[in-house]
């Protein structure tokens, strides 16, 4: 029988550490109490970086590619079968449990740390490029979710060997005590990261302050706790990778900045004269100056060009406005140009806007570009503007309210605008409705998306409301056909889709005996715009519910 205690056979030691055998004690510096205590402190400090690492390329992977339900089940599904195979790539190392989770932190927080910076720069240089180069940031988001995963997997297994070292007790009780430590960190992770890491610091400054606290803490359990398990060679490689990653991480933070304006010209053009991120979104506003037209982008999805969004908001507004229109709300338009083409109207009263994001609504006030191109929308006494979700606000709104209801609101494909088109939100919206009262709902890209454009009636039809559809095309050689950050291709049809709706079947038409006129529509294009998107209606499908959203 081979005594696990006796000594190793003469000749070199181990290039890592000293293999210890199962039941083998750790050579402590402190009271094995207080050892214990700060390997539980270490693993909660692990559980809450990794949860940050995971956290953070679902939120980076739904603002550079769109539709947040994929990118997040992608991410999580990829990073929980990671980890299954790092818990059994950890098995090879127990016995060399403290060399082995060093070098496991090191390697984790150097790619968690810079994952963020390294997605980004991917997406912001070569997703112009076209063919598998616009592919590459879902690529890269798949390889970063294996290899975050894998290491954390590791783990693990990894610190169980450590903590029993410390002091054996059954495993069992081990088990409890890890995953305790470990649960509790992921909390603290999970919150941190929306509420401080995100607002305070950003997505890669946030990332890379992770990394540098996970390399600090897993350097410092190993190499402070568990140094006499490791030989003066594994002392020196890990103190010099850990110095190395450290270096590194602290570098990339202090160019974050600089390399963020870099990136953003990359992916916006020289002329960025606004960028500024909401407790929302991202709002950039490019142009308006040198005679190029103003650009709003909102999270990098192009929502306004100055140059083309008279055509959008006209088809939009004015339609609906060709009947009674004395109380309007809008739900979302918080760049203040439907309110702009509201108040053209007479017999205008009174315009409630209704704007999840409160800094844009500061910036269409008080921007000089984007407050010109509304005419000062928000200066006029009847608009009230409130910060609110559309759905919220329709739940808490009295019968009968509005003559006319606009639906501005973001592109129904984009997870956080599923349920404002929805089955349910049309029965509130037509609550709120006046019984000759009008709604009209900017549905997507009728040519380019047919499925979600009719989707939508079909949804609007079910709460009651029937539709007419009608659609008006687009200009811009950047318009976006969908809700992902992709431009259309050369041959892809540019178009915004709409669809009138009422308790009766409604009337297509333009009150051209007004004034002032629509600049870019007229009763004949209307009327043809409507036979165009009626050739591309899809017959059949559901309405999306709150519980069975179908975008």
């Amino acid at each position: 029988m081979i005594d696990p205690h006796a000594p190793a056979p003469p000749g070199s030691p181990p290039s890592w550490g000293v293999p210890r055998g199962p039941d083998a004690p750790a050579r402590l510096p402190v009271r094995p109490a207080v050892a214990r205590f700060l390997v539980l402190a270490g693993v909660f400090v692990c559980a809450a970086c990794g949860l940050v690492y995971e956290l953070e390329l679902v939120a980076l992977a739904s603002y550079l590619i769109g539709d947040s339900v994929t990118q997040a089940s992608v991410v999580l599904s990829v990073m929980v079968f990671a980890m299954g195979l790092g818990s059994l790539a950890a098995k090879r190392l127990r016995r060399l449990a403290a060399a082995g989770f060093g070098a496991v932190e090191a390697v984790l927080a150097l790619v968690g740390g810079s994952s963020a910076m390294i997605l980004y720069a991917v997406f912001a240089w070569t997703g112009g490029w076209g063919g598998l180069w616009a592919d590459g940031p879902r690529f890269l988001l798949v390889a970063f979710s294996l290899a975050i995963g894998v290491l954390i997997g590791a783990e693990v297994p990894l610190l169980m060997e450590l903590i029993q070292r410390v002091r054996r007790q059954d495993a069992g009780g081990a088990v409890a005590d890890l995953f305790a430590a470990d649960y509790v960190g992921a909390l603290v992770g999970g919150l941190a990261f929306p509420f401080v890491l995100l607002p305070f610091l950003g997505q890669l400054t946030g990332a890379l302050i992770t990394g540098t606290v996970n390399a600090a803490v897993g350097a410092a359990l190993v190499l402070g706790l568990f140094r006499r398990d490791l030989s003066r060679r594994a002392r020196r490689l890990l103190l010099t990778a850990n110095v190395l990653v450290l270096a590194l991480l602290a570098t990339a933070t202090v160019l974050a900045d600089d390399f963020e304006r870099a990136a953003r010209q990359a992916v916006y053009g020289q002329d960025v004269r606004v960028a500024v991120q909401t407790d929302v979104q991202e709002v950039v506003l490019t142009g308006d100056t040198d005679g190029r037209s103003l650009g709003l982008f909102l999270d990098g999805r192009l929502r306004v060009d100055g140059s083309d969004e008279r055509r959008y908001h006209e088809a939009l507004v004015h339609p609906v406005m060709s009947g009674p229109h004395a109380r309007v709300l809008i739900l979302g338009g918080g760049d203040g140009l439907a309110a702009r083409e509201v108040l053209r109207q007479s017999g205008v009263r009174r315009v409630d806007v209704v704007e999840f994001d409160p800094g844009l609504t500061r910036l269409a006030r008080h921007d000089p570009g984007l407050s010109t191109l509304n005419d000062h929308a928000y200066g006029d006494p009847r608009v009230r503007v409130s910060a609110q979700d559309a759905f919220r606000r329709l739940r808490a709104t009295s019968s009968a309210a509005y003559d006319v209801v606009i639906s501005d609101l973001p592109d129904p494909g984009i997870t956080a605008s599923t349920k404002l088109y929805s089955q349910e939100f049309y029965g509130l919206v037509r609550r709120v409705l006046a019984p000759d009262g009008r709604l009209v709902v900017h549905a997507g890209p009728a040519a380019a998306r047919p499925r979600t454009f009719w989707t939508v009636d079909a949804s609007l039809r079910a709460a009651g409301l029937p539709t007419v559809a009608y659609r008006v095309a687009a200009r811009d050689a950047g318009f976006a056909p969908g809700p992902d950050r992709t431009a259309a291709g050369p041959g892809a049809p540019r178009d915004w889709g709409f669809l009138l709706a009422a308790r009766k079947p409604p009337a297509l038409r333009l009150d051209t005996a007004r004034d002032p006129r629509p600049r870019t529509l007229t009763p004949r294009s209307l009327a043809r715009d409507a036979r165009a998107v009626s050739r591309t209606r899809v017959p059949g499908l559901p309405p999306s519910t709150l519980v069975h959203p179908r975008y």
